[in-house]
């Protein structure tokens, strides 16, 4: 995982090509030097991982298995077809693996607070976990629209003992809770950490993010070798800000045979508005925002643009430096997938499998089972099945035209609420 795409050129850190850097206001100078030294001296001492592995271990159930999909595999006659299981990952998805090690790190400098963004609600709840499991205040900033969509990790997350704050700036998404929680840490840093929750941001956020998230790769690449004796032919998965993909993707960087597909979200098609596509046909333009450079979603004044995905988690306006870069270079493919294409593949997998994605995860599903029946029966693929899919209840319902289940739960949160079930 570490190969020359973490050794930095002199005064070149941050950077992959042209992307990434730390674009940050001088207030926050001082506290990201700060993150920087305790990273690299972290990372130099070998019993922090062991610390982190035996953590993960005891903790969040890892390492996940890596499952054979027998039924799909047989039904499409091509390659067989194995999931990294993610899903089974304490909390529910990929998200414990960061958050887990950024609270070791936290620990190790000193900090009482903990605060962080949410889209999807995974990596909010992880980031509550967390800080109840270390002993962390905990602060967590979601659009109010991404709240409506995701109220049961909303529940959850409260449960725990974080304080939720609705952000209803701009587009009430990821984006703008990304805003608020840089906001927050500009004014606490100096008892507070911000767990930032994808491989964007400025630097270390993209590398530091990405270490902790190579431990999927890194067992994704020792179970397939195990069940099939060779690499797979490509490896799948979604793409919002790509921490998910960083991860699984760093345990095949250094294999040139092996594919590396990232899906983004197609919306209701790439021919439209609606969409949060950056790299699949171009769609995006460099520029900086949020403190780092890389590929958004923005018109030619430089302004976000609205973006739009069935997924509460892959509608954010831009995409991590790292896998903008192996883009650039050809080293990873990026397709779109669209919300009709999803909820199929989606009810697909469910009936055939009897396994739940994350709407996040269905996007990989989409591409990999096109693309499945191409190869021969003696190759095999790996998706990555970053969340499992009990948190879209609300959302899933409604596009599937369940509107009695949809009204039902809701209307049983909003009953524990007014019961006093919040904290």
């Amino acid at each position: 995982m570490y190969n020359e795409l973490f050794q930095f050129p002199p005064g070149r850190e941050g950077y992959y090509g042209a992307f990434g850097g730390a674009f940050i206001p001088e207030i926050l100078h001082e506290t990201i030097v700060e993150l920087q030294e305790a990273f690299r001296a972290a990372q130099a001492d070998p019993t922090f991982w062991e610390e982190y592995q035996r953590l993960m271990s005891s903790y969040s159930c890892r390492p996940t298995p890596l499952t054979l999909l027998e039924n799909l595999s047989r039904e499409l006659g091509g390659a067989q077809i194995y999931v990294k299981r993610e899903d089974l990952n304490h909390t529910g998805a990929h998200k414990a693996n960061n958050v887990m090690g950024q609270g070791l790190l936290t620990r190790r400098m000193g900090k009482r607070r903990v605060i962080a963004e949410t889209g999807a609600g995974q990596h909010g709840v992880a980031t509550a976990t967390m800080a109840a499991r270390m002993g962390f205040a905990c602060t967590i900033y979601m659009g109010a629209h991404d709240i409506d969509r995701q109220r049961p990790n909303v529940f959850w997350m409260e449960q725990l003992g974080a304080e939720v704050v609705a952000v209803e700036d701009g587009t009430r998404t990821l984006k703008d809770a990304i805003n608020a929680a840089l906001r927050d840490w500009s004014a606490s840093m100096d008892s507070t950490h911000y767990v930032m929750g994808t491989v964007c941001g400025p630097h270390p956020f993209p590398q530091m993010v990405t270490y902790f998230q190579s431990i999927i790769g890194q067992e994704a690449r020792a179970q397939i070798l195990q069940a099939t004796g060779q690499l797979p032919a490509r490896v799948y998965a979604c793409v919002g800000g790509g921490s998910n993909a960083s991860g699984i993707f760093a345990g095949f960087l250094d294999d040139p045979t092996v594919a590396l597909i990232g899906v983004e979200a197609g919306g209701l098609g790439l021919e439209t508005t609606a969409h949060a596509a950056r790299l699949a046909q171009h769609k995006g333009r460099p520029g900086v925002a949020q403190g780092y450079k890389t590929y958004f979603l923005q018109n030619d004044e430089g302004q976000m643009l609205p973006t739009h995905s069935v997924s509460a988690g892959l509608d954010y306006i831009g995409v991590g430096p790292i896998l903008a870069y192996l883009h650039e270079i050809g080293r990873i493919r990026v397709e779109a997938a669209t919300d009709a294409e999803v909820l199929d593949a989606l009810k697909r997998v469910m009936r055939r499998e009897g396994i739940i994605p994350a709407l996040e995860s269905a996007h990989a599903f989409v591409t990999a089972l096109h693309e499945a029946p191409l190869l021969s029966p003696q190759e095999s693929i790996v998706i990555n099945q970053s969340g499992r899919g009990d948190k879209d209840i609300f959302t899933i319902a409604e596009a599937l035209g369940d509107v009695r289940w949809r009204d039902f739960l809701r209307a049983k949160v909003a009953a524990w609420e007014q019961e006093g079930a919040r904290p």
